[in-house]
């Protein structure tokens, strides 16, 4: 028997068998000229269609004539039966891929086309009691044995459940798609997800190609199926998503599936430019994007990822940038601002850097919500403490702490020029974290100096309240130096600075002499080895005792030159204590505080500082102040 051909011409689709068609099926805006026995041997919802037609046309017919008799040739017409079909399950496509199938036609089943073609036969009634492995039992078997062994393919024929409904989900596919993906996911291993995420990834490939059978590796199948979540609209997601939860998935997957599924619906969430996807068609409304964007949140998973990474904490920022701009639900953002403070050391400060998206905000950037998530940080720090989490891990807590307290650092001082940032803002930021959190404090002894030189009219009070975040102690020799010769900083914080330098001092003398009290007690057993060996004893021994009189006399004498310099910093210290008392009491003396210029009042009470740094190398020191002080008298 010959294959029959068939052709689309327009809105109307022809079998060209040789034969004229005798009946016509419209199915949506689609037209099909087609043979009844064809279509009743496969088919037994056509066969009832076309039976009840024929009998309603006879009927009409002997109404018209108004007598009872035979059938004749009378047209073509009158032999021909009409049947329109307007809930087809899938449109016309799938029933043009039935229709080949009845007529003999080799048909290609696939995992974008198997769950409409199972629907299709089941609306038709394609049933083994009409022939042998007809149109249902086919689709059936090739969903059974192909599509939902392949997480990839059941990803595929779920997304095409959405035109299908309610027949696909009456017949199961759609339940039956939801557990095997979310088994096959069970058994996946996040490592090989990778980042980054692309959001353009997959997007030229066949959406409707064949289905590949064979064994594929492991690797590449995970790593394609999370580009087909872009097909699935938000209900369809939802729920795979549920199922997932309800299966205690790792919260890895989870993860990467929602990271996937935003960065396809929602445009920039990310900060590099997105570009629109072909299956993503029009970009969703505002309301759309925020019931995504919440449906997102609330389902991330709550405890912390073993995978987190700077990648992961960069998305999470934009869903928090992303929230504001939708102005999505109080609750969704703070959820996503403990979410971030839970791995705060994994941010960057371009992350931290919110722009204030409410008018009420004065400053620039967002502080209130920085200072939200170093609280949930640290909370989430004590509660760990406290429960016993990681507890033998302290060197990685302090790390972290280190790693946070550096990031806050660069924060503060990116933000210190804000004209309209408050002193009390900054210093609630600024003494946040805990005491053991920085090494050093020059980090934020820049954060201050910048603040201090922006907000030039702030009161000597707020000064002095802003410089006491500092740790003097903790700063650098080089810091020290600038800090003395700071002018902005206050007068007190000045003093602080000298009396910590003179305490360095005072340290790198005793280590100096600690220092030639190991070299003493190392020479004295090296002569004695050398004697043992009898090998030019007394003379190495006379050279040793010599060489050590002479390293003995240097660090004598300049022992020497650093107790007169710590003499001359402590009676500096202690003028300065006297003139800073003298000036407290004049300025009480000249009653109410009146404006006036920093350097105006320090030059009006002969008041001159101007900082030195010590140097001990040798006796021309001395030699110098004395020089000084001689200079100046004159």
């Amino acid at each position: 028997m010959a294959v029959e051909k068939s052709c689309s011409k327009g809105q109307a689709w022809f079998c060209t068998t040789g034969l004229p068609s005798d009946v016509i099926i419209e199915v949506d805006d689609m037209v099909f000229h087609l043979h009844k026995f064809q279509l009743m041997s496969k088919s037994r919802k056509l066969q009832e269609l076309i039976e009840e037609q024929e009998k309603r046309l006879a009927v009409d017919c002997r109404r018209r004539s108004g007598e009872i008799r035979e059938e004749n040739d009378g047209g073509e017409d009158d032999e021909r039966c009409y049947i329109n079909l307007p809930h087809f399950p899938g449109g016309s496509i799938p029933f043009e891929t039935a229709t080949k199938f009845c007529y003999g036609q080799k048909i290609e089943i696939s995992a974008s086309n198997a769950a409409a073609l199972r629907c299709a036969a089941e609306y038709l009634e394609m049933t083994e009691e009409l022939c042998d492995d007809n149109l249902i039992s086919m689709t059936e078997r090739f969903i059974s044995q192909s599509v939902l062994r392949n997480i990839k393919s059941t990803l595929i024929t779920y997304a095409s459940c959405q035109n299908l409904l309610p027949t696909a989900e009456n017949l199961g596919i759609v339940m039956r798609c939801v557990e095997a993906i979310a088994t096959k996911a069970a058994s996946a291993d996040p490592s090989l997800f990778g980042w980054p995420l692309n959001d353009d990834a997959g997007a030229s490939r066949n959406e409707r190609g064949k289905l590949v059978t064979g064994k594929r590796g492991c690797a590449a199948d995970s790593g394609s199926w999370l580009d087909e979540l872009g097909r699935l609209n938000l209900q369809f997601f939802k729920r795979l998503i549920f199922a997932m939860k309800a299966l205690n998935l790792s919260g890895d997957v989870i993860e990467i599936c929602l990271v996937h599924y935003a960065k396809k619906y929602i445009p920039g969430i990310s900060r590099p430019g997105r570009k629109t996807t072909a299956s993503s068609g029009t970009a969703p409304s505002e309301h759309e994007q925020r019931d995504l964007l919440e449906t997102i949140i609330a389902n991330w998973p709550k405890e912390k990822s073993h995978r987190s990474t700077g990648n992961l904490t960069r998305f999470l920022f934009g869903l928090l940038r992303t929230a504001y701009i939708l102005n999505a639900s109080e609750s969704s953002r703070l959820t996503v601002e403990k979410k971030i403070g839970s791995q705060l050391e994994q941010a960057t400060l371009d992350d931290l850097l919110i722009p204030s998206y409410y008018y009420l905000n004065e400053t620039l950037y967002d502080v209130d919500c920085v200072e939200r998530i170093l609280t949930h940080f640290l909370h989430d720090r004590e509660n760990r403490c406290a429960a016993g989490v990681g507890e033998d891990d302290g060197e990685n807590r302090s790390a972290v702490l280190m790693m946070v307290g550096k990031l806050m650092d660069s924060y503060l001082s990116e933000i210190a020029s804000d004209a309209n940032l408050k002193p009390e803002k900054f210093f609630h930021l600024a003494a946040a974290l805990p005491y053991h959190a920085r090494i050093f404090d020059d980090g934020l002894y820049r954060a201050v100096d910048v603040y201090i030189k922006a907000h030039p009219w702030i009161s000597e009070t707020e000064r002095e309240k802003i410089c006491s975040v500092l740790d003097y102690q903790k700063l650098t020799l080089e810091a020290c130096t600038h800090a003395a010769q700071n002018e902005r900083l206050p007068l007190r914080a000045v003093v602080q600075v000298l009396f910590f330098e003179q305490l360095q001092l005072r340290h790198a003398i005793a280590g100096t002499i600690a220092t030639a009290d190991a070299s003493d007690a190392t020479a004295t057993p090296s002569t004695d080895v050398v004697e043992e060996t009898g090998k030019n004893a007394a003379g190495e021994l006379a050279l040793v005792q010599q060489h050590t009189e002479n390293v003995r006399r240097v660090r004598e004498r300049d022992n020497q030159v650093l107790r007169v310099d710590m003499d001359t910093m402590r009676t500096r210290v202690h003028e300065l204590e006297r003139e800073c008392t003298s000036m407290k009491k004049a300025i009480e003396k000249m009653g109410p505080p009146q404006h006036v210029e920093r350097n105006g009042w320090i030059s009006r009470f002969g008041c001159k500082i101007r900082p030195q740094v010590c140097n001990s190398h040798d006796r021309t020191v001395v030699e110098a102040r004395k020089t000084r002080a001689h200079r100046n008298n004159h």
